[in-house]
């Protein structure tokens, strides 16, 4: 179980990377018309959204992470 715990960690680890330079790349790639314009842009709506992702991925690491560490103390 905690084998399994751990392949989920790295996995959620590995998708909040990924998130998080797909998220910097959309907003590097918005251009001044896009900042300067009304309303939000494709660009700033993908770079939100992939921030998003990596604030969920983050917080499910976290759980993981916490329930690793209750079945270390319990096998203690």
């Amino acid at each position: 179980m905690t084998l399994f715990l751990w392949l989920l960690l790295i996995a959620a680890m590995i998708a909040t990377l990924v998130a998080l330079v797909r998220g910097i790349v959309s907003f590097l790639q918005a251009t001044e018309a896009d900042l300067k314009g009304t309303g939000p842009s494709v660009a700033g709506l993908k770079s939100n959204k992939m921030m998003q992702a990596r604030v969920f991925f983050q917080a499910l690491a976290i759980v993981i992470v916490v329930l690793i560490l209750l079945l270390s103390g319990r096998a203690s």
